[in-house]
């Protein structure tokens, strides 16, 4: 008497857990493939940096700066007159809506591009472990989100082992240490205030992107033509060198689409994921860093802190990745309808 009830319940049910199944896989799957296109477009802009200033000895990083600013807007201004992206056009509030976005956008590019140039690969990645720390800290403090003790840790495992490496570094350069521990400070807040600002809805990642490098791009253009690195510049000698151009437009194009993985990823995760997911991708840097550049000097006490720092690395990102799938599984948890 009561099966044709109990099997239209059985269906709902059934439709239910088969629908709920395939949301989360895609969110899961989105989460994946962000993080996955953020890592590698995070390590091959470090390698197309490190050929241009290092190798080629380009003199100028701010200047490289200005051309992935310069690419960023190119890119996305044609984008929008094509319709294959869409942002808000400029008015007065969008100023308000997207600061001090900008001012850190710019002293994470400047400052991340310095360090590149002034230190080796495998110093630089390891220093950057610092970043992780200050978004930790950055995200309690804005977001009010805590970190669980295990993942805090971890954390002072890399910090450990970062702090082991640098006092063992037998090519220390102080104002490269400057470069890359403000570079760190600049990632956390970038990482912190780009989650706040995409959470507002009003300008999408497009429009962040496009905003932070249009207004800070003609300051730093200023500065350039001012401080003498544009004349630097020009007068470089390897601009008739096809592969040093290749890299250079490389290094400028693939800025703007670090910016991108950055917010696609940011948004799919956490400031924290995303961070640590830039962490991840230095394991590969801090190995096969000590080959490219030529500027990377052994000892043991270093290489052992290199190793602690990665280790560090590996465990932080799998519970960074498990509380986060724990968290993403509470909150879409829908109610269970109730069998008659």
């Amino acid at each position: 008497m009561h099966w044709p009830c109990f099997r239209v319940s059985l269906g709902r049910l059934m439709s239910w857990t088969m629908g709920s199944a395939r949301s989360m896989n895609s969110a899961s799957l989105k989460r994946l493939l962000s993080a996955l296109f953020y890592g590698l477009c995070s390590f091959f802009i470090v390698v197309c940096n490190k050929n241009v200033l290092t190798t080629h000895n380009f003199p100028s990083f701010q200047v490289v700066a200005v051309g992935q600013m310069a690419a960023t807007i190119m890119v996305l201004f044609v984008g929008r007159e094509l319709k294959v992206v869409d942002f808000p056009r400029y008015s007065h509030d969008v100023v308000t809506k997207i600061w001090p976005l900008p001012l850190i956008f710019t002293g994470n590019q400047v400052f991340g591009l310095g360090g590149t140039k002034r230190l080796s690969l495998p110093m630089f990645t390891v220093l950057r472990r610092f970043s992780i720390l200050m978004t930790m800290i950055g995200e309690r403090l804005v977001l009010g989100v805590t970190a669980p003790w295990s993942v805090s840790l971890t954390v002072y495992a890399m910090i450990l082992g970062s702090v082991i490496a640098a006092l063992n570094d037998l090519a220390f350069d102080a104002v490269g240490y400057v470069f890359v521990l403000a570079n760190d400070a600049f990632t956390a807040a970038n990482g912190v205030y780009t989650k706040q600002k995409l959470e507002s809805k009003e300008l999408g990642k497009y429009g962040l992107l496009y905003y932070n490098a249009l207004f800070m791009f003609p300051f730093l253009l200023i500065l350039v033509c001012f401080n003498g690195e544009l004349e630097l510049a020009y007068n470089f000698e390897d601009w008739t060198n096809p592969l040093f151009l290749v890299q250079f437009i490389l290094s400028c194009v693939m800025g703007f689409i670090l910016s991108y993985s950055v917010m696609l990823c940011t948004q799919h995760n956490s400031a924290l994921t995303t961070t640590i997911i830039g962490c991840l991708k230095n394991i590969i840097i801090t190995y096969l860093g000590m080959l490219i550049g030529g500027d990377y000097i052994f000892s043991l006490y270093n290489f052992v802190g290199l190793n602690i720092s990665v280790i560090g690395s590996i465990v932080y990102s799998w519970l960074t990745f498990r509380v986060q799938e724990n968290k993403q599984q509470v909150l879409k948890q829908p109610a269970v309808p109730t069998v008659v």
